[in-house]
């Protein structure tokens, strides 16, 4: 998951003190999530996608430090020069880095000096931020607008890659006291929505924040489809498994086949148990698998390949867009303490923000127009237009206010460990 520089106006004076308050809500937000966390288990790596928590709250600390403090003040000192080593993530203008699959070795600094280089570069934003005058202020605020944002993304991947680290230790263990509402009722039965085709305008073109991947905002032409009602279930899921879904090669792409083979994949990441008896793990721990939620951490080649299966296809990224406009904003996310999605409940189009990121059939490519922004925060998005596929809606572990119609998420095609689901599409003939 990725952030770059955004589109958004420039505020007038008044509102430092609502995006500082938002600012100290984010980082405290952060530092709430690894509470139920021992020091051990915020050290660990358990593949190398996966980053330690440790390292997310340091390396989210290293982006405001070096982007907001070291390109606003002059001579500025860093807590500690050896940590922008450690704690970049892939900004090639910034320097040398550790290595990836080795986070997990950064035994020091200890959780707690982590702690308080937090505490010392949350002080030093608060005192510049308030301080500079407006001038400055117009140039310091769209960086400090994305720092937040970025780390409302970290705050996803904490919680994605503590599942994945829990998940592989023998005992199961549960992330904390995670909520769990009963459904009341199956979910309602799938139903098709019908969209007419045209000349649409997708992306953003508004004042509001938006990453640089969201825009320009550009016309697309779409011949008339349907969506799914709400997101696919385990119940269908199964189906499609009971039918040897994974050992039938018709319906799987080449390479998604190739991956099946080689990992021996039999079903979903983070399901176990026999047909008639299958588990979940969750971050509440290990429970009896529940039909008649959606379908999660699925890759993008599972996703297609249930969608062969079921005779459909996976919805565009452009159509995903303009259904999303017919339903509001809102949805399950992570501010419910669940951080699991939940069945399908209601009317009409279900489930399009929240629950489970939705795999789309579009690579993940630079809209017409795009051109990376300057200087190191241009490498963030346009770099990783390669070998990699769009998700859209938010997750139950997303932060709610970080999600809007125009959003891009992007994972490779094998990457199951996100909270990513699957929705049906189909032509309209």
């Amino acid at each position: 998951m990725a952030a770059s520089l955004q589109k958004s106006a420039l505020s007038p004076s008044g509102d430092r003190e609502l995006l500082l308050q938002r600012f100290g809500e984010a980082r405290a937000r952060t530092t709430e999530l690894t509470a139920p966390l021992s020091t051990e288990d915020q050290t660990i790596q358990s593949m190398p996608d996966v980053s330690p928590t440790k390292w997310h709250l340091a390396h989210t600390t290293w982006f405001f430090e070096t982007f907001v403090l070291a390109s606003a003040i002059r001579d500025y000192t860093p807590f500690d020069a050896r940590f922008g080593y450690l704690f970049n993530s892939y900004y090639e203008a910034e320097g040398p880095r550790h290595p990836r699959p080795e986070r997990g070795l950064i035994s020091r600094p200890s959780l707690e000096e982590v702690h308080d280089w937090r505490a010392h570069v949350d002080e030093a934003v608060q005192h510049l931020a308030q301080s500079i005058d407006q001038r400055g202020w117009r140039k310091l605020r769209p960086t400090l607008e994305l720092g937040l944002q970025h780390e409302q993304q970290h705050q996803e991947l904490i919680l994605m890659d503590i599942k994945h680290v829990l998940s592989r230790n023998p005992l199961l263990p549960s992330y904390g006291a995670v909520a769990r509402k009963n459904a009341e009722a199956r979910p309602p039965s799938l139903r098709w929505l019908s969209f007419p085709g045209g000349l649409y305008a997708i992306g953003s073109d508004h004042d509001e924040f938006a990453f640089d991947n969201e825009g320009p905002s550009h016309r697309v032409w779409l011949e008339p489809f349907r969506l799914a009602s709400r997101l696919a279930t385990n119940r269908e899921f199964l189906a499609f498994i009971d039918d040897g879904g994974y050992r039938r090669a018709k319906f799987w792409l080449s390479e998604g086949w190739q991956v099946v083979q080689h990992h021996k994949w039999e079903a979903p990441l983070y399901w176990g148990g026999e047909a008639g008896a299958r588990m979940l793990f969750t971050l509440g721990g290990e429970r009896p698998l529940d039909p008649d939620e959606p379908v999660s951490h699925v890759s993008y080649y599972e996703a297609d390949a249930f969608a062969r299966w079921s005779g459909k296809r996976l919805p565009r990224e452009d159509e995903w867009e303009i259904a999303a406009r017919h339903a509001p904003t809102e949805g399950h996310f992570a501010s419910s303490g669940e951080f699991h999605p939940r069945p399908a409940s209601g009317d009409g189009l279900t489930q399009m923000f929240g629950d489970l990121w939705e795999w789309t059939s579009s690579a993940y490519a630079a809209y017409p127009g795009f051109r990376p922004a300057a200087g190191a925060l241009g490498e963030y998005n346009g770099k990783f237009m390669c070998g990699q596929f769009v998700l859209r809606g938010g997750a139950a572990v997303t932060p709610g206010a970080h999600v809007r119609a125009s959003y891009r998420n992007f994972y490779p095609p094998g990457a199951r460990w996100a909270f990513s689901g699957t929705r049906l599409a189909d032509d309209d003939a």
